[in-house]
């Protein structure tokens, strides 16, 4: 396959203020020649057919990163599945028949690795997809998300539309949500950890058992990714982005303290639930491109605990 070139091409990216969409802009700023095109919430709902196609339409994206979604942490699925559910089947409706309608290019959509069975041998390949039952806390997002890889299949098959499909693995980095009622493990696992810290506070409690194997990946590395297969990737159906940076939940947290420097001991709250045991993604077919990630865990764990302190210690 060619190598798509980005070169004088106007490029949208669709939730630019959340983690995704943020990391994504601050890799295509590197291109001097690209057009980044972005729209508040204010200037368009996403979840309104007319409204996205008429912003899409006026302004003219040549390729467009569909990063915008309503997400959360287990708590949150668990508590809201008709705004996960209702919101993102909006959400992907809109933008992708926009895209569609308004001649985009290429559209790449950005799902998640809870598409995945409950219970798919690991790691996880493509093909697992649809091969058994979801994990129960958050299968709302992910039947959205599996909603909206068909979609842009069928658009690839009726229409043939270069419309792809991403799901990258567990994410960190910078503009992650650090609130405890929606937040993802990372980012909840740090401000737990670091305020516990500041505080002198004598433990710290994990959700579950801790014993779940979770993969993560730098948010910087998943943009460089998504950019990576824009320019090179053209297929039906999912492709996975892992990082092959695989520990428990309770590894995770002792990772944070360590580097925080937090001596406090951690308590499992068991009534809570662990979620997918385990959730490791096959990316042999995205490394087999020449594409593998850059920034190891621990590295990208030390520089979001020192972001996060500082934040806190300046308030």
């Amino acid at each position: 396959m060619t190598v798509l070139s980005l070169e004088g091409k106007r490029i949208w990216v669709a939730g630019h203020r959340g983690m995704v969409g943020s990391a994504l802009l601050r890799k295509l700023q590197n291109y001097s020649q690209v057009t980044i095109l972005t729209a508040a919430r204010s200037e368009v709902d996403l979840t309104d057919r007319h409204a996205t196609l008429t912003w899409v339409t006026n302004n003219r994206p040549d390729f467009a990163f569909m990063a915008a979604a309503h997400v959360g942490g287990i708590l949150a699925n668990d508590s809201q599945p008709v705004q996960f559910l209702q919101d993102n089947l909006a959400i992907e409706l809109s933008t992708v028949a926009a895209c569609h309608e308004a001649g985009v290019s290429k559209l790449v959509f950005l799902g998640s690795s809870c598409i995945y069975p409950k219970h798919a041998a690991q790691p996880i390949s493509e093909e697992s997809l649809l091969t058994g039952p979801l994990e129960p806390t958050n299968r709302w997002y992910a039947v959205a998300k599996i909603a909206g890889i068909l979609l842009c299949d069928a658009y690839r098959t009726q229409f043939g539309s270069n419309f792809i499909s991403a799901m990258p693995t567990n994410l960190y980095g910078p503009n992650d949500n650090f609130d405890l009622m929606s937040s993802h493990v990372v980012a909840a696992a740090i401000r737990k950890i670091v305020e516990a810290k500041l505080s002198d506070a004598t433990a710290v409690t994990i959700w579950g058992t801790g014993t779940p194997m979770r993969e993560f990946m730098h948010v910087d590395d998943l943009a460089d990714a998504l950019i990576f297969l824009l320019q090179n990737y053209s297929e039906a159906g999912p492709i996975n982005i892992g990082s092959g940076d695989e520990v428990s939940i309770f590894q995770l947290h002792e990772m944070i303290a360590e580097i925080v420097n937090y001596e406090g001991r951690f308590e499992f709250d068991k009534s809570r639930p662990d979620g997918t045991p385990r959730k490791r993604m096959d990316s042999s077919r995205l490394n087999a491109l020449g594409w593998k990630p850059k920034i190891a865990l621990n590295d990208g764990l030390r520089d979001m605990c020192q972001q996060y302190m500082s934040q806190v210690q300046s308030k």
